[in-house]
């Protein structure tokens, strides 16, 4: 997981198909470590994300619910519920 404030390293895309290239010419991913100063774990990542690309696809998005695209009816029926319950709270206080 990352730190606050940590900084990641950004490739390019040519430096990713060289190192991908002499990975897949027979190179050893602890060769290119040492020639490229680029994690083994980084290189092997890139070659999954080459050979299984549908796995990879939905990375980015956030996590949790999709948002809903709420119109200004959606908005004054969720205002009229919460003034209820409101309503409902204040009354079950005096209750007591």
């Amino acid at each position: 997981m990352a730190s606050k404030g940590q900084k990641f390293k950004k490739y390019t895309l040519a430096q990713k198909e060289e190192v991908l290239a002499k990975y897949i010419e027979g190179y050893s991913a602890k060769y290119l470590e040492e020639i490229y100063g680029i994690s083994r774990k980084t290189i092997e990542t890139w070659k999954q994300k080459v050979l299984h690309p549908e796995k990879y696809l939905g990375q980015g998005q956030k996590r949790g619910r999709p948002k809903k695209d709420l119109t200004k009816e959606d908005y004054k029926e969720r205002y009229e519920i919460l003034k209820k319950y409101q309503a409902f709270l204040k009354a079950q206080r005096e209750r007591k």
